[in-house]
């Protein structure tokens, strides 16, 4: 029910004093002294493949995320784009399937339709939520039954997979569910938290995106999505900072009104609605699909007063301020927490 085509990558030419545009990349400018630096740390490395470079130009600009792990996703999009714009050149790709295909999907015995499962919530309980490490199956799951398909997410991001409990069967896999990173604008979630961009730059970071969620279509028990979606929300905020050293504040989803009324959402935990996007989706910067698929806007606070937090908290890096007191210290830190421990308090639609 939800559009993976919005994430959190901008990459745009801004008016500068210098006639040389400065890009932004998922809130990060660079200058044009900083391309000129890129395009040395690429001829030098001319034997090297894009993704190889794409990792030493992040280690030259120190472009890391919150856990330490550079960008180099991101810095790939840059690279390329800065190659169309006639800055630096970079080797071939190095292609491993024909140029425009689709990511390929495999089909295994493991993702063939199971036994029906119907009944009620009750019935199927304890759920039992545990993050994926792999991507296999996921992979294959939700580009075979996921009406959006498969798509590699953008940035950071979060599997899991959910299990139920059955009498006779024991344990069988019901959900997959994905968190990635944040859509980089959406004009009503962006009214509604009321921040201008250069803070929106700053704290994008504290938003989640729930990109893919899915009930296998076997699977008809009912108020397992909005049971599913409650018991991931409670365990959410822990895991994304655990994994990338950053506590979320506010999680979204974008949902097609046109197959899906999104209440298990408002079911789960009276997640809002805030309006519709355009229907661009990122990559359209020159508004050729304006209107052609809007997605209603919902959103969940993960803490009191998120709105407020996200206008007026300036971003604390965790890991790179843990590491910059050790090392001024010559002992370990303790680890720096981004907020209070105390935080908030028929069928349903399917997948997103």
């Amino acid at each position: 029910m939800t559009d993976g085509g919005l994430h959190s990558l901008s990459l745009q030419a801004g008016p500068c004093p210098d006639p040389s545009p400065v890009y932004r990349v998922a809130g990060r400018p660079f200058s044009d002294e900083d391309v000129t630096v890129i395009a040395g740390v690429v001829a030098a490395g001319s034997e090297l493949s894009r993704w190889q470079l794409a990792i030493r130009v992040c280690e030259r600009m120190d472009w890391r995320r919150p856990s330490g792990a550079v960008k180099w996703r991101e810095c790939r999009d840059l690279l390329e784009r800065l190659e169309r714009d006639g800055r630096l050149v970079l080797p071939p790709k190095r292609r491993t399937r024909p140029l425009g295909s689709r990511t390929w999907i495999p089909t295994t015995t493991a993702g063939e339709p199971g036994e029906p499962l119907i009944g009620s919530v009750g019935q199927v309980e304890p759920l039992a939520i545990e993050m994926l490490e792999g991507h296999r199956l996921f992979r294959e799951l939700v580009g075979r039954y996921h009406y959006l398909g498969y798509r590699v997410p953008f940035g950071a991001h979060l599997r899991y997979w959910v299990y139920a409990s059955t009498p006779l069967a024991g344990r069988r896999l019901v959900a997959a569910i994905q968190f990635s990173s944040p859509a980089w604008k959406l004009a009503p979630r962006d009214r509604w938290i009321g921040w201008d961009d250069p803070t929106r730059q700053r704290n994008l970071q504290r938003i989640v995106n729930n990109s893919r969620f899915l009930v296998l279509p076997w699977v008809r028990v009912r108020n397992l999505a909005s049971r599913i979606l409650s018991l991931v929300m409670r365990r959410l905020r822990a895991d994304w900072r655990a994994r990338f050293g950053v506590e979320p504040l506010l999680v979204e989803t974008l949902v097609d009104a046109t197959r899906h009324r999104g209440s298990c959402y408002r079911a789960a935990t009276n997640w809002l609605s805030l309006g519709e996007t355009t229907g661009r989706g990122r990559m359209d910067r020159g508004h050729a699909r304006h209107g052609h698929a809007p997605k209603r806007i919902l959103v969940d606070p993960l803490v009191p007063e998120a709105t407020k937090r996200l206008r007026e908290e300036a971003f604390v890096d965790a890991t790179k301020r843990t590491a910059r007191l050790a090392r001024r210290g010559g002992r370990r830190a303790p680890e720096i927490s981004l907020m209070p421990d105390d935080a908030r308090t028929s069928n349903e639609s399917r997948a997103r």
